[in-house]
């Protein structure tokens, strides 16, 4: 809703970016924020994002499920032993936080 309503008062009002913090200050906006709007709207004349801004989520792939799950099943077999989560994430290169949300959610352990 913000993105809609600073874009008409710049087209319509011609409003910069003070005009709508002191108009609306339960809003609480910042000056740099609305600058940095109104700054990709002059240029692209869209509020929607650039493709390829977005991060993209590549820790739990498809790959890195199976190796994550290839290493907590291994330990079925073997009375008296585990693997920790830091462990796992050492031996497979892949962030302690993103082998515990695997782990979870995945694999539902």
């Amino acid at each position: 809703m913000k993105t809609i309503l600073i874009k008409n008062l710049y087209y319509c009002k011609r409003y910069g970016a003070v005009r709508p913090i002191n108009e609306f200050p339960a809003k609480q906006w910042k000056r740099n924020t609305i600058n940095d709007f109104i700054k990709h709207l002059k240029q692209t004349g869209s509020v929607a994002r650039k493709t390829g801004s977005i991060r993209l989520k590549t820790a739990r792939t498809a790959a890195n499920v199976d190796a994550v799950n290839d290493l907590v099943l291994s330990q079925e077999d073997k009375p008296q032993t585990h693997r920790t989560v830091r462990q796992i994430a050492r031996e497979t290169h892949i962030r302690r936080s993103s082998v515990a949300r695997t782990i979870h959610a995945d694999l539902g352990s």
